[in-house]
């Protein structure tokens, strides 16, 4: 297997293996740049927003079934705890998704820099 010769931003450099012409992994290509924004910008639109309407909608039940006397509070309680680990599940998701994009972005911006007689950009 070979090794995309990339570099990531972190200065670690990429293990995942490349399948080009040019050595470099999918995720590092430059001729897949537009596609991998497309693709970020379309994960960040999806299934979270839909989940998280049905955890609204349970809470509203739960909440109801509650007060209505139908539901005891411990029970309740807990499945309110499941929730919002879920919650909070949905969150790290969606910031790793925003770190990994931020990653590719910044990756392209110092190797477009590089291509203009440029550097990296002091930490």
């Amino acid at each position: 297997m070979v090794v995309c010769r990339a570099t990531k931003a972190n200065g670690a450099p990429c293990t995942l293996s490349a399948n080009g012409p040019q050595g470099l992994c999918w995720a590092h290509d430059p001729a897949n740049r537009e596609k991998r924004r497309r693709m970020a910008s379309k994960a960040a639109r999806s299934r979270p927003s839909r989940e998280l309407s049905g955890l609204k909608a349970q809470l509203q039940d739960l909440t109801q079934d509650v007060l209505a006397g139908e539901l005891e509070t411990a029970r309740a309680a807990v499945a309110n705890q499941l929730i919002n680990t879920r919650l909070r599940a949905f969150e790290l998701e969606r910031k790793t998704r925003e770190t990994d994009e931020l990653e590719v972005r910044i990756e392209e911006l110092e190797r477009g820099g590089k291509e203009m007689g440029g550097g990296r950009w002091p930490v």
